[in-house]
C-alpha cells in the first residue's frame, strides 16, 4: 500500500496548476444518463473517484472514450438500471445516478452508498424528493428500488436542510419530469451552477441555481421518450484543491501562484487566509499566497456555501496549530471531522476536543511522525502537517488523497517540497 514521506521545513516557492473539480465532475458525467447523444467533456481529473464512476457508467451499458483530461461519454446504449453493490460502496457520489436513470426509464434500483467516515450523510432527501415527484420508493436488501407509472411529475419540494447532491439529483430528475419543478432551500455551492448551466446546454430550463430556488420546466411534455441532447461541458477548477495549496503557501511561509483558480468561488478561505496574515493577491495571472513571518489565530465555523467549507476545516487547522495564540474550529457540517486530530497531537499539535469545538493552541513546530489518513481531506491536511513539521513524516493509507487530488506529491515536487511516494 502506497505512503507518502515528506521532510519538512522547505518553504513552497512557484507555480500550481488547479485542476477540474471533482465535486463538479461526477454530477456532470452522471448527467450523460440524460442525453440522446455523446456528450464531451474536458478538464477532467484523474482521479479515483472519476474512475469510479466511469466504471459504474460503462456497467450501466455507456460508452466513454477517454484521453488524458477529455472524455466523451455516450449513454444512449444504456440498458441497465441497477447500479450494483461492489460499484456503488466504494464512493457516496454513486448515488447521483439514481435521479438520471429514474427520469429517463422510470425506475431505478441503486445500491445504498458508501463512502468515508465523517459522518452521517443520508439520502434520506434525495428519496423524499423524488417522492414529491411522483416515484414510489422502496428499500430492500441494500437497494434503493425507485419506480414511476409513467414519467415524473413536476412539483415543490423542500429541503429540510442544504444538501449538495440531493439538489444535484433532483435538479437532473426534473429536466425529464412533466411539467414545472421548484426545488426549495437548495444548496449554493459552485458545482451546482456548474451543473444547471450544463444541464441548460443541453437543452433543459433550470433557472435560479446558486440561489436558495431552482426551478426546473421539465421537457417531459415534449415527446414520448423526452431526452437531453449532445452537449459540450467544461468542468470548472478545483476550489477545494485550490484551497489545500493556499493554506500550504500560507503554512511554510512559501509564496505560491495558484493558477486556474476561481476567486469568486473561495472568498470565504480567502478571507481566512487574510485574517491570519497572509498575503492573498488576485491577479490576472492567478492568485498569489505569500506567507507571514508570524501567523495569526483566526477562529472558523464551518458552513454551507458560500461560508467556509468544510472540506477545508482540516487544513486550515494545520495552520492554525503553529499559529500565534488559540483558536476555535467549530464544524457545523459532519459530525465526524476532527478524526485527523488525533494524527496531528502525533505531530506536536496541542489540540482539544468538546462536541463539534475545536480548541487548537498554537505551537512553535511540529514533528514529523508516522501518521494514519482517515480520510479525504484529513489526508491533505496531514500533507501540509509534514510540510512544515521538523524531520520526517510518513502518511500511511494515502489511496484517501487519489479520491480528491489529482498528482498531488508531483505538484507539491514542482513547488520545492521534499516529498516522494513510495
Amino acid at each position: 500500500m502506497d505512503k507518502i514521506e515528506i521532510i519538512g521545513g522547505t518553504p513552497l516557492q512557484g507555480t500550481v496548476q488547479i485542476s477540474g473539480a471533482k465535486n463538479a465532475a461526477l454530477p456532470l458525467l452522471a448527467a450523460s444518463i440524460l442525453v440522446q447523444g455523446a456528450v464531451d467533456y474536458t478538464n477532467i481529473p484523474d482521479l479515483m473517484d472519476i474512475k469510479s464512476i466511469k466504471l459504474l457508467l460503462q456497467d450501466l451499458g455507456a460508452t466513454i472514450e477517454s484521453n488524458g483530461s477529455q472524455c466523451r461519454i455516450n449513454a444512449s446504449p444504456i440498458n441497465k438500471i441497477e447500479a450494483e453493490y461492489d460499484l456503488v460502496r466504494k464512493m457516496r457520489a454513486s448515488i447521483l445516478v439514481l435521479g438520471p436513470l429514474v427520469a429517463r426509464f422510470g425506475r431505478a434500483r441503486v445500491s445504498l452508498p458508501g463512502g468515508c467516515a465523517i459522518g452521517a450523510r443520508p439520502v434520506d432527501l434525495h428519496l423524499k424528493g423524488l417522492e414529491a415527484l411522483g416515484a414510489k420508493i422502496s428499500i430492500e436488501h441494500g437497494y434503493i428500488e425507485a419506480t414511476t407509472d409513467d414519467k415524473l411529475i413536476g412539483n415543490e419540494f423542500y429541503f429540510d436542510i442544504p444538501t449538495v447532491t440531493g439538489t444535484e439529483n433532483l435538479m437532473m430528475a426534473a429536466t425529464l419530469a412533466k411539467g414545472t419543478t421548484i426545488l426549495r432551500n437548495c444548496a449554493r455551492e459552485p458545482e451546482i451552477t456548474a451543473l444547471a448551466d450544463a444541464l441548460n446546454k443541453m437543452g433543459a430550463d433550470v433557472i435560479g441555481a446558486g440561489t436558495a430556488v431552482i426551478r426546473i420546466n421539465g421537457i417531459g411534455t415534449d415527446s414520448l421518450n423526452p431526452s437531453l441532447k449532445s452537449a459540450s461541458i467544461h468542468v470548472i477548477p478545483d476550489r477545494i484543491e485550490a484551497g489545500t495549496f493556499m493554506v500550504a503557501a500560507a503554512a511554510t511561509n512559501g509564496d505560491v501562484l495558484i493558477q486556474g483558480a476561481e476567486p469568486e468561488h473561495i472568498g470565504g478561505i480567502i478571507n481566512k487566509l487574510r485574517q491570519s496574515g497572509a498575503s492573498v493577491e488576485i491577479t490576472q495571472d492567478g492568485i498569489r499566497v505569500k506567507g507571514a513571518e508570524k501567523i495569526k489565530s483566526t477562529d472558523i465555523k464551518t458552513l454551507p456555501y458560500p461560508g467556509f467549507p468544510t472540506d477545508m476545516q482540516a487544513q486550515f487547522m494545520v495552520l492554525m496549530s503553529i499559529a500565534e495564540g488559540n483558536s476555535v474550529v467549530h464544524e457545523t457540517i459532519f459530525e465526524n471531522r476532527f478524526i485527523h486530530v488525533n494524527e496531528l497531537q502525533r505531530m506536536g499539535a496541542d489540540i482539544s476536543i468538546s462536541g463539534n469545538y475545536a480548541m487548537v493552541r498554537g505551537v512553535k513546530n511540529l514533528s514529523g511522525a508516522q501518521v494514519m489518513a482517515s480520510d479525504l481531506r484529513a489526508s491533505a491536511s496531514l500533507v501540509i502537517a509534514g510540510l512544515v513539521a521538523k524531520g520526517s513524516t510518513t502518511i500511511n493509507r494515502v489511496y484517501h488523497i487519489d479520491r480528491g487530488y489529482e498528482s498531488i506529491e508531483k505538484k507539491f515536487l514542482t513547488l520545492g517540497a521534499n516529498i516522494r511516494r513510495c
